[in-house]
């Protein structure tokens, strides 16, 4: 089991002119520690207009300040919001491929459909429209870093003519394709199309094995593969500080990691948000003691999150480990959380935890390598190759005038 960091880039108010620069130096600083001691992934998320929540509208930038910063990890851009709305696919292909170039082949293309109103509105995406743009601009985007050159598409929401678009990745045929999911529903169509599976349902090793069981049942039985290689992969977000102060830990994810699920809440279900005035902390400090019993983290024991001492984080990843799950997702940087406690959250976790973790995933190496090959092969014969235009279109340049 492979393990990774995520970062939506967190900055409850108040702000200073320093405060975002601060935000993400930090960020650095924690990814090239987490490289140093063996993470396996480094994730960054792309919203917009998500204030408080999320100040990670460039995530493609922060992951090339990583690459050039690490080693080993390999740099998850998850996700990248692929209506053509916000993103057109040319240039989505572009980054992918250049980022995957300076990272020496470790990128990841994770890929979503957007979420709230508030980010998809200010793109004028319609809600009921974003899976079908989702969807066809990740089959664009996908010939794009293949295809030499891309014989051109006509669809509802991307019309592209042929165009060689450069650079090519350096991984091929292209990077690993990934889904954020938050559903059974959505876990079963990376699954159909062959996507790694991000998951951020917060749920316990125990309830992730029936969710496993049916990715990897449908990937072999229904998988028509949107991109030109399988990438049977699926991974679970899961909360994680890490002190031998269990009591501190607790009571710090409870209150800033808490802050991450109201948030959620504030921009997707409950919130009336005015931009530029709304004070999200103030409002999550200011809330009715019943709403925050009901939050999903505060309700749960160590064992469904990675919060606690070195002891607990491992149980709970055995967990993991033993229901098939082959990614976690820790979820650190949220709230008001010091940078101190997460840099020593990751180098106590790194020394204590992480070796065994490495040592029995490099024992599973060859099985997983296996798994991937049969599955690969099956899914490969069931995909529906693009057609290519019959007549060549010629590109004449219109001259100065």
């Amino acid at each position: 089991m492979k393990i990774g960091g995520f970062y939506e880039h967190q900055l409850p108010r108040p702000w200073t002119r320093e405060s975002e620069h601060r935000l993400l130096k930090n960020a650095l600083e924690q990814v090239e520690l987490a490289d140093r001691h063996g993470y396996d992934y480094v994730w960054a998320t792309e919203h917009h207009f998500l204030e408080e929540y999320a100040h990670s509208s460039a995530p493609e930038i922060f992951l090339a300040a990583c690459a050039a910063r690490t080693k080993n990890v390999r740099i998850g851009h998850g996700i990248v919001q692929m209506p053509p709305y916000i993103n057109q696919p040319a240039r989505v292909a572009e980054r992918i491929a250049t980022l995957d170039l300076i990272s020496d082949g470790r990128c990841d293309f994770g890929t979503g459909e957007g979420a709230t109103e508030v980010e998809l509105g200010g793109f004028s995406v319609a809600q009921e429209e974003k899976r079908a743009q989702w969807l066809e601009g990740l089959q664009v985007a996908v010939r794009m870093l293949v295809e030499e050159p891309f014989t051109g598409f006509e669809g509802k929401y991307v019309v592209a003519p042929c165009r060689n678009v450069v650079p090519k990745p350096l991984q091929q045929p292209h990077p690993p394709l990934w889904l954020a999911c938050s559903r059974r529903e959505t876990i079963l169509l990376a699954a159909r199309l062959g996507l790694g599976a991000l998951t951020f349902a917060f749920v316990s090793p125990d309830e992730s094995r029936q969710w496993v069981r049916d990715y990897y049942a449908t990937i072999e039985n229904e998988c028509e593969p949107v991109g030109y290689a399988i990438n049977p992969q699926i991974a679970m977000a899961c909360p994680f500080l890490c002190d031998r102060n269990e009591k501190l830990v607790r009571d710090m994810s409870h209150e800033h990691q808490g802050f991450f699920m109201y948030g959620l809440g504030h921009y997707a279900f409950f919130g009336q948000h005015e931009p530029g005035k709304t004070n999200l902390w103030e409002s999550y400090k200011n809330q009715p003691t019943k709403i925050k019993i009901d939050d999903p983290l505060a309700s749960a024991s160590h064992v469904q999150n990675c919060v606690g001492t070195p002891a607990q984080i491992r149980d709970t990843l055995l967990g993991f480990e033993e229901s098939g799950v082959d990614q976690v997702l820790f979820l650190s940087q949220a709230g008001k959380i010091p940078h101190e406690l997460l840099m020593s959250s990751i180098d106590l976790f790194g020394r204590e935890v992480l070796p065994e973790i490495k040592e029995r995933d490099q024992k599973r190496a060859k099985e997983k390598a296996a798994l991937v090959e049969r599955l690969t092969e099956k899914a490969m014969k069931r995909k529906v190759m693009p057609k290519a235009p019959t007549v060549p279109t010629i590109v004449r340049a219109a001259g100065h005038h």
